[in-house]
């Protein structure tokens, strides 16, 4: 069972290996989980799953896989081995239990009973006391009671063996799905360098500890500044026209980036870099930033991140001229190259699907000009970028 069940994880994506198969192996001949689907569930999930956004694609696994035991021999092989039937499984039960299986002439009765009942009935069935069904008190069915009863399919009335892998609580976490504000935080935070700086707000306990043992056992307490993502962002967005429709993706991208960094600038561009930014995203021409004070005012350790289509005309960047808002004296690629040189870390991040950006040639102009450091605004891309910044 466990063979096929680590070939459908490997099946759906999960990058799972022999030593993780192996250890989850070792947890169950040490019975670390028994006979409970649901306890198996997090530990199998707590073994395999080594990046919460796999936890999603281990949920559809684990559905497809266990929801092909579909006859009761199996089911109750796979859960409950036919030898530990009588010598673990029972001595789990209180005697009170074992009454309340008895008066149904016992564990075995009670699965024959069952598959009988299965065989027997044509449709669906809601309350009663003997068919297989819903809001009654067979032994059999669902979000009804009986003390000694098999539930079947959903979950049921009083909580119990919940089929927690069918709720996936975990889509917003897969990297193939659209961006959050949740998973933009995840994958801001592989961009992360600590440090200490501050008022001493923070027990430091191995210095307190340390320093208390040298002081014969009096306790010294040792504080430290609190810890801070140290790394600096300045974040350029392209805002208007073809970006209209990714508005709501750069908000969060954007309220993401202001939790994660301390030190985070930002500001507006329409289309291409020119002589001129924004920190109103209305662009109002007495509010403008040289572009010369921004390259100046900021340190080459600010990682600098470009949000936009890449979607304009050719000209727009190889021209004198070419904006469409202004007349700019220089061509924007000048620009754009000033930044990349002047900073140590720059990457452009695209919201267009990249199977898109070969039908662009203002795209394969941007590629060039960032040295292919361009990226799709995906949770997947987005981690790429950080993980090429935080070098």
């Amino acid at each position: 069972m466990l063979l096929n069940f680590f070939d459908t994880l490997r099946r759906q994506g999960l990058p799972v290996t022999i030593r993780e198969l192996s250890d989850l192996i070792t947890a169950l001949e040490h019975r670390i989980v028994f006979a409970d689907m649901e306890q198996f569930y997090y530990l199998a999930r707590t073994v395999m799953v080594k990046d919460e956004k796999h936890f999603d694609k281990f949920d559809r696994a684990f559905k497809a896989h266990f929801t092909e035991l579909e006859k009761i021999d199996d089911f109750i092989e796979a859960l409950i081995p036919e030898d530990w039937i009588r010598s673990e499984f029972l001595k789990t039960l209180s005697e009170e239990e074992k009454a309340k299986i008895e008066s149904l002439g016992g564990l075995e009765e009670l699965i024959e009973a069952f598959k009988k009942r299965l065989e027997e009935q044509k449709e669906r069935h809601q309350g009663g006391n003997k068919w297989i069904g819903t809001g009654g008190t067979s032994p059999f069915g669902n979000s009804g009671y009986n003390p000694e009863g098999i539930r079947v399919g959903g979950s049921g009335g009083n909580k119990s063996a919940v089929k927690v892998w069918d709720r996936r609580d975990f889509k917003d976490l897969d990297d193939s799905i659209e961006l959050g504000t949740r998973n933009i935080k995840m994958a801001l935070r592989r961009l992360r360098k600590f440090a200490r700086s501050g008022a001493e707000e923070e027990l430091d306990l191995d210095d307190t500890i340390r320093s208390t043992a040298h002081n014969a056992g009096l306790l010294d307490i040792k504080m430290v500044p609190e810890r801070h993502n140290s790394v600096k962002v300045l974040l350029l967005f392209d805002v208007g026209g073809s970006m209209d429709p990714y508005v709501r993706t750069c908000e969060e991208l954007f309220s993401a980036a202001r939790v994660e960094f301390k030190h985070m600038e930002y500001f507006y561009f329409h289309n291409f870099i020119y002589d001129g930014l924004w920190q109103n995203s209305e662009m109002r021409y007495d509010e403008v930033t040289p572009t010369h004070d921004v390259l100046h005012k900021y340190g080459s350790d600010y990682k600098v991140i470009f949000v936009g289509d890449a979607a304009m005309a050719t000209y727009e960047i190889t021209h004198a001229g070419g904006s469409i808002d202004f007349m700019n004296r220089e061509p924007g690629s000048n620009w754009l190259q000033r930044f990349t040189q002047n900073f140590d870390k720059t990457v452009w991040l695209n919201p267009t699907p990249k199977e898109y950006w070969q039908h662009t040639h203002s795209t394969k102009i941007i590629q060039d000009l960032m040295e292919d450091r361009m990226y799709p605004l995906t949770l997947k891309g987005m981690e790429e970028a950080m993980a090429y910044l935080s070098r």
